[in-house]
C-alpha cells in the first residue's frame, strides 16, 4: 500500500510539471533560430581566382578583402545598384565588411540593406571624382578628404577611371598589377598598341624589371606573352586578368579601345 501511494504522488508531480515546460519551450527555441547568422558561399569564379570585396557596391570600389571560392560570409542583404545587385557582407578571415556581386554569393540574402544605407552606398557609387584617386583604386588606406560631386552611371565612371588612371600624374600610362603571391596592387607603367577597333596589345612594365604582353581580341583579353594559365573576369567595365599563380592586372575598357 505504501508503494502505491509514493507511486501515485511521483506521477502526480509529473503531470503538474508536464505543461509547464511545454509552456516554457516555444518561447526559447524561436529566439535562438532567429539570432542565426545568413551565410552565403563564394561561388562562380574562376579557377584560381578571388573575389574582390568592396568599399562601395561598384566596381571602381576601394578593395577591403579577397575571397577565395568556398569561403563563407554573413551576408547582410542585397539591393539594385545601379541595374546590378550587390550584397553587402562580413567575412572573419580576412575580417573585413564591404560589398560583392550577388552572382558570386550562394545563397543569397532576400532582405535588403535599409533604404538610409543604400541610398547612401549608391550615391557613392554614383559620384564623378574631379581626378583619379589612384591611392583609393590601388588599394591604399587614405582616402579622399571632400565628398565628391555626381552624377553619372558606375559604367561610365569606370570608364573614366581607367583612362584618369592611363593619364595620371605625369601623363604615362599606368595599371594596377601585381606581380608575386600576395604583393597588393601597385602601378605599373604600360603601353598600348592598338589593331583595328577591338585588337590591342597591352605591354606592362613591372617596376622591378621585365614586361608583360596581354592581347585582346573583341575588345576582351585573349592571351598573353606567358606559358602560364590564362584567365579573366569581369566587373562592370574592368577587366580582372590573372596569368599564372601570381600575376593579377586590372585593365579597363576604356584603356584598350581608347574613347
Amino acid at each position: 500500500m505504501m508503494r502505491r501511494t509514493v507511486t501515485l504522488r511521483k506521477s502526480l508531480h509529473a503531470l503538474i510539471a508536464a505543461p509547464l515546460l511545454m509552456a516554457a519551450w516555444p518561447s526559447v527555441v524561436p529566439a535562438h533560430a532567429e539570432e542565426a547568422p545568413f551565410i552565403s558561399v563564394v561561388t562562380g569564379l574562376a579557377p584560381d581566382d578571388l573575389l574582390n570585396i568592396r568599399a562601395k557596391p561598384s566596381a571602381i570600389g576601394k578593395t577591403e578583402a579577397r575571397l577565395p571560392a568556398g569561403a563563407s560570409v554573413r551576408n547582410l542583404g542585397c539591393n539594385d545598384i545601379d541595374g546590378h545587385p550587390w550584397c553587402k557582407v562580413e567575412s572573419d578571415n580576412p575580417k573585413a565588411t564591404g560589398w560583392a556581386p550577388a552572382r558570386y554569393l550562394v545563397p543569397l540574402n532576400p532582405a535588403t540593406v535599409p533604404d538610409q544605407a543604400a541610398d547612401a552606398m549608391a550615391a557613392e557609387a554614383d559620384a564623378t571624382p574631379d581626378a583619379p584617386d589612384l591611392t583609393a583604386r590601388l588599394g591604399s588606406a587614405s582616402q579622399p578628404a571632400s565628398p565628391e560631386p555626381m552624377p553619372k552611371s558606375a559604367a561610365e565612371i569606370a570608364m573614366q577611371d581607367a583612362y584618369g588612371l592611363a593619364l595620371a600624374a605625369n601623363g604615362t600610362l599606368q595599371i594596377p598589377c601585381a606581380r608575386y603571391v600576395g604583393q597588393p596592387m601597385a602601378p605599373c607603367a604600360a603601353s598600348v598598341t592598338r589593331k583595328g577597333t577591338d585588337k590591342a596589345d597591352v605591354t606592362v612594365t613591372w617596376p622591378d624589371g621585365g614586361s608583360r604582353v596581354i592581347s585582346f581580341d573583341a575588345g576582351l583579353p585573349a592571351s598573353s606573352d606567358a606559358g602560364s594559365n590564362f584567365r579573366f573576369t569581369r566587373e562592370g567595365n574592368l577587366n580582372m586578368i590573372r596569368i599564372g599563380v601570381a600575376e593579377r592586372f586590372e585593365i579597363t575598357d576604356t584603356v584598350v579601345l581608347g574613347d
